[in-house]
């Protein structure tokens, strides 16, 4: 573009500022889980781009963990995808030392994996409450309480976890998902207290309406009306959560710990 600084003028520039702002996170290892699809990908193919070497879980298909690891090596970072239940703590276990094993390090925890097992709470059963609890919270447990030895040793990490605006909220329905994001907000604040002086930070993101395969799954007009519903008249991306997870992960934010960015474009306001 031409600069006018009126007598002087500049020669034409171009200023790329996502080529300005790539490798944030260059020389980081940072573990994603439930990455297979949705905001989880997203997070993982972010991390990817900005220099960070990226050890991300999967579950139910091995086709897509295996087709995501190929993708992601095309950034020329090292990569590697685990099977792995976070909701299980010896799995947990196993898989944050797999990690550090293979990687040297662990410098940032990005708990992603969660599920939804929908219902009014007069039919909801005790299985499908315990599942979701276990999947969506204990799994932010598992991995951190995994991964707090090294980060200690490290005296440095990034926690992140992925949390709600329904479990600020709550929403009929949704008692134990509500439930269970609720928890991770008050697990990432104590968290982001016990490990502070140790130079590890624990923050959460809570996502609002954002649109992915699940929401591709709803009428337009049911989709519509959340749109118009949300200041910004829009659904968010699964990119716009992982913006905000590579800015929690990356030295620019430093100084932030105990707190949880909603990126819900407008709707909790």
């Amino acid at each position: 573009m031409n600069i006018d600084f009126g007598e002087h003028k500049t020669e034409s520039l171009i200023f790329d500022f996502k080529t300005i702002y790539m490798g944030l996170l260059d020389g980081k290892t940072a573990l994603v889980t439930g990455a297979s699809k949705g905001i989880g990908k997203a997070i993982a193919t972010a991390y990817a781009q900005q220099g960070a070497n990226v050890a991300f879980t999967y579950l139910s298909s091995v086709e897509r963990g295996q087709a995501l690891e190929a993708e992601l090596a095309a950034f020329g970072t090292k990569v590697k995808g685990f099977r792995s239940n976070a909701a299980e703590f010896d799995a947990a276990e196993q898989l944050v030392n797999d990690v550090v094993a293979e990687f040297g390090s662990l410098d940032v925890i990005v708990n992603n994996a969660g599920i939804t097992r929908d219902n009014l709470l007069m039919r909801m059963s005790e299985e499908m409450w315990d599942e979701v609890i276990n999947v969506n919270l204990k799994s932010c447990f598992n991995t951190v309480k995994a991964a707090t030895r090294t980060m200690m040793k490290q005296r440095a990490g990034s926690i992140i976890n992925i949390t709600s605006v329904v479990g600020v909220k709550g929403n009929a329905g949704q008692a134990n998902y509500a439930a269970s994001k609720a928890g991770i907000i008050g697990f990432t604040k104590s968290v982001a207290l016990e490990l502070g002086s140790r130079g590890i930070r624990s923050n959460a993101i809570a996502p609002g309406f954002i649109e992915t395969e699940m929401t591709d799954q709803l009428d337009e007009k049911t989709v519509q009306g959340w749109r118009d519903g949300i200041p910004l008249k829009r659904g968010g991306s699964p990119e716009d959560v992982a913006n905000a997870c590579v800015f929690l992960a990356s030295d620019m934010s430093t100084y932030m710990t105990g707190q949880t960015l909603v990126v819900d474009g407008g709707m909790m306001t």
